[in-house]
């Protein structure tokens, strides 16, 4: 027991300092006009998207040369919605409960979610289905596909 006193009476301190210690002060960004016009943000810095989640389809594909083909234009499309600034992230998940993955479409309705992601050979074929929901969330989502460009060293 003294053992664990000793070490409750030295750890106080420690943890009252750490408690204390404020984050170091990080420089304030100022409001850039340019960039929030560019993303589409409202005066909140916030924009509408729609979330898709993919989800396993009633049609799925075995492997061979038609799913490769199939996914190869999966990742077609991603890239292509991405440099046409309609796709804002895109991502697998990691298959629990047939959830595949997800793209966060920089649209503000979920009719013209249906329309950009009818043209996902995926989806085309019945390999997935998609979910849509509404979602407000950060503007500056548009500017990870530039980001994401930068720390690649390989692309789909």
């Amino acid at each position: 027991m003294p053992s664990l006193l000793a070490s409750l009476v030295f750890c106080l301190p420690i943890g009252a300092a750490l408690a204390q210690a404020q984050p170091p002060n990080l420089p304030s960004q100022p409001y850039d006009a340019e960039m929030a016009n560019a993303v589409g943000a409202d005066e909140y810095g916030m924009r509408k998207y729609v979330l898709v989640v993919l989800k396993t389809g009633p049609k799925p594909m075995p492997a061979g040369a038609e799913r490769s083909a199939m996914f190869k234009g999966h990742f077609a499309n991603i890239n292509r919605l991405a440099a046409e600034g309609k796709l804002a992230l895109a991502g697998p998940f990691d298959g629990v409960d047939g959830w595949r993955g997800l793209f966060i479409l920089a649209v503000p309705d979920i009719e013209e979610a249906r329309q950009l992601t009818a043209t996902d050979p995926v989806i085309s074929s019945g390999e997935m289905i998609a979910e849509y929901h509404k979602y407000y969330g950060s503007a500056a989502l548009m500017l990870v596909n530039d980001g994401h460009k930068k720390v690649a060293k390989k692309s789909f």
